[in-house]
């Protein structure tokens, strides 16, 4: 799997980088938790604080293309990120994350 920038922009407001990226896979499309530590290595980041909103492959195609924002403090990213976006980057085994509903 390798990942290439295609576009990276700063955002002073939100406190955060946007970044419009493709991932060249040879095999099955990866996991979203695959890209998120690869481009936070890519990018010199931490994996908490990069949140990938979308991954779209064509078919046939062995690359994807991705768009993520890169967050300075996971503070900050819980201020302006949706929910459902957190959810989805948050990488928990299930048995950790539910402790308290047994």
């Amino acid at each position: 799997m390798d990942i290439q920038v295609i576009e990276e922009t700063n955002n002073p407001l939100l406190n955060r980088r946007e970044v419009v990226f493709k991932v060249i896979h040879d095999e099955s499309t990866p996991s979203r938790k695959d890209v998120v530590e690869r481009l936070a290595a890519t990018m010199n980041s931490k994996v908490g604080l990069v949140f990938v909103d979308s991954l779209k492959t064509e078919f046939g195609k062995r690359e994807t293309i991705g768009y993520a924002k890169i967050y300075e403090t996971a503070e900050r990213a819980k201020q302006v990120e949706r929910p459902h976006i957190i959810e989805r980057n948050t990488f928990v085994k299930a048995e950790e994350a539910k402790p308290e509903a047994s």
